[in-house]
């Protein structure tokens, strides 16, 4: 078995398509659109299942927010430079949306440098930094 994607529900969907492409430099893969059923699809990751996991941008028409909740905690990436990418996320948020949460330093007790940024709808991710990972 294996983590194919994970679905996260989006208020506008090409808000969150140019947030994940052009802050976190992912690619879309491909779109779907549901008009039958009034829902659209995203899929953007870095690469393609079955090598990569995905996320899977979900639009239900008509819903512009959604709560939250509590249960949900967060993704994770690993990047090369977390002081780097928090860089270019800060040069990119201001027309695609997202915001540094936690400043790039170490994880509480340990070394490992970490960050969190939050996506236009409110979505934490962590960025991890681990050297063998590529820009």
């Amino acid at each position: 078995m294996r983590i194919l994607h994970t679905m996260l529900r989006v208020g506008n969907l090409q808000r969150s398509i140019d947030f994940y492409t052009q802050v976190l430099g992912m690619n879309l893969l491909r779109t779907t659109e549901r008009p039958g059923q009034q829902y659209s699809l995203a899929f953007v990751g870095y690469g393609t299942n079955p090598d990569h996991a995905e996320i899977e941008l979900t639009y239900n028409h008509g819903v512009d927010r959604y709560e939250l909740g509590t249960a949900f905690g967060h993704l994770a990436l690993g990047v090369p430079d977390v002081h780097a990418a928090c860089a270019r996320i800060r040069e990119q948020a201001a027309q695609h949306g997202g915001a540094i949460t936690r400043e790039p330093g170490p994880v509480k007790g340990g070394t490992t440098v970490i960050a969190f940024v939050t996506d236009p709808d409110g979505y934490k991710i962590e960025l991890i930094e681990r050297k063998e990972e590529t820009a």
